[in-house]
């Protein structure tokens, strides 16, 4: 299973190290800040699959840090609950016309937020709920690590398996030569940028045998992207 990255929003310490707790065990990982500006920096740094957000955070209001989310293109579309105290309607509205996916008042039960974090994830990632990824006509095991293309088996190197895995994952997003090195080599890695995109061309090769049409996009001036439809 993907191990899912949720960035957690929260000023009250107690409640915080009690989520990250049932989150952890659930296999998250799981990054807090208390501090609605962080939260942006972080999520601009590393673009969690999704946000427990409170409505009352330090330095920007939960309902701002949503609002500017939705704005940033790195996490436009990824899913935010709001926990607040406010049980009131019109506070609900807001919070989902502002761009929330949910809403949960407190208190509530971790594990009930724990099912209902999943629940989010199962319909906006399904790559996140189970160990086959799939799109247009690739498939992948991550469990056995083979990857077919309309039924044929398609040899990978280790390399260009994460890096298939990374754009499964993420269908139709774009990422730079820096993010992907971030998720498929890692944050202390001393590799060029350059070297993406020849891992890039090796993976276009294996997946493009016999004149299949071609899924990398690459974006001009922002980098790659696993988009059919270009």
């Amino acid at each position: 299973m993907s191990r899912a990255r949720m960035l957690l929003v929260e000023d009250d310490a107690a409640l915080a190290e009690l989520l990250t707790y049932h989150f952890k065990r659930e296999d998250f990982d799981v990054r807090h800040t208390p501090d609605g500006e962080e939260a942006l920096l972080m999520a601009k740094e590393i673009a969690p699959d999704i946000v427990l957000l409170d409505w009352m955070v330090e330095s920007l209001s939960g309902i701002e840090v949503c609002r500017r989310l939705r704005r940033m293109s790195e996490t436009a579309n990824v899913p935010i609950i709001m926990l607040t105290a406010r049980g009131e309607e019109e506070d609900r509205v807001r919070g989902l016309e502002t761009g929330a996916d949910d809403y949960v008042t407190k208190p509530f039960s971790p594990r009930e937020l724990v099912a209902r974090v999943g629940a989010v994830l199962r319909r906006v990632r399904p790559a996140l709920a189970g160990e086959a990824l799939s799109y247009a006509d690739i498939e992948m095991d991550t469990v056995g690590h083979k990857v077919r293309r309309g039924g044929d088996i398609v040899p990978l190197g280790p390399t260009e398996f994460r890096l298939l895995k990374h754009f499964l994952e993420h269908p139709g997003w774009v990422f730079s030569r820096e993010r992907l090195l971030d998720a498929v080599w890692g944050h202390d890695s001393d590799i060029e940028s350059r070297t993406v995109d020849v891992h890039i061309r090796r993976l276009r090769k294996a997946i493009n045998i016999g004149d299949r049409p071609d899924i990398i996009r690459t974006v001009r001036s922002a980098g790659y992207s696993l988009d059919v439809g270009h």
